[in-house]
């Protein structure tokens, strides 16, 4: 059974430990998702979360990396590709995460094709969560921090709250979403991203580039 507990927890446990180790290579952002009929929800469906968040995890540090004073601009054009393939990744995993439910679904009638249109999939909210997560954890550093400003550390409780009830709420929907389309109250789709900026084909800025001037 899908579990928005299970979630946030493995996302909380992952962002503290890659603050300090290696992931390992099945939480490599390379490593595929199992799909398909075979596709179990106890065995799979949280190291698939898992793959997403390190996704989230490397952009959120890639584009700190962008922000850090004395940056060259041939170090910020470097940072902007790695910043383009991770979200690229980040947001495929995020619609992996729907196939495979669908798929899961798909094969026991599901969902409900005449149930009402949910807004946002399950992998949009695993997404949302995994952010969440992230600006948590650093909140958290920012309230703990030692010799901050005065005030810094009450304004940056005051945030944590916020996020974390937030958080509640999200991971509450996802949970209502995932019963409410089993007991065949509601559906979702997998909702495409097509991102255009990474395919030379569509992105006016690279192909213009790659033509030939005509020979006069």
């Amino acid at each position: 059974m899908l579990s928005a507990d299970a979630i946030v927890e493995v996302q909380d446990e992952k962002t503290r430990n890659w603050h300090h180790q290696t992931p390992t290579p099945e939480e490599q952002l390379h490593a595929e998702p199992a799909t398909g009929v075979t596709f179990d929800l106890a065995e799979s469906w949280l190291p698939a979360v898992v793959r997403q968040h390190r996704a989230n995890f490397e952009l959120w540090h890639i584009e700190d990396e962008a922000r850090a004073p004395g940056v060259t601009d041939a170090e910020l054009a470097a940072v902007k590709r790695r910043i383009d393939w991770t979200n690229q990744r980040r947001n495929d995993l995020a619609e992996e995460l729907d196939r495979a439910l669908l798929d899961w679904l798909e094969s026991r009638g599901l969902p409900n094709a005449q149930a009402p249109m949910n807004s946002e999939s399950p992998g949009l909210i695993v997404d949302r969560l995994s952010i969440l997560s992230l600006k948590i954890y650093h909140t958290r550093e920012e309230a703990d921090r030692e010799y901050a400003p005065e005030g810094h550390a009450a304004r940056n409780r005051n945030r944590l709250t916020i996020l974390e009830s937030q958080r509640a709420d999200l991971a509450g929907c996802l949970d209502d979403l995932w019963h409410e389309t089993l007991n065949c109250s509601r559906q979702f789709k997998a909702y495409r991203q097509l991102k255009m900026y990474n395919d030379p084909t569509l992105n006016p800025s690279v192909y213009s580039k790659m033509l030939k001037e005509p020979e006069s």
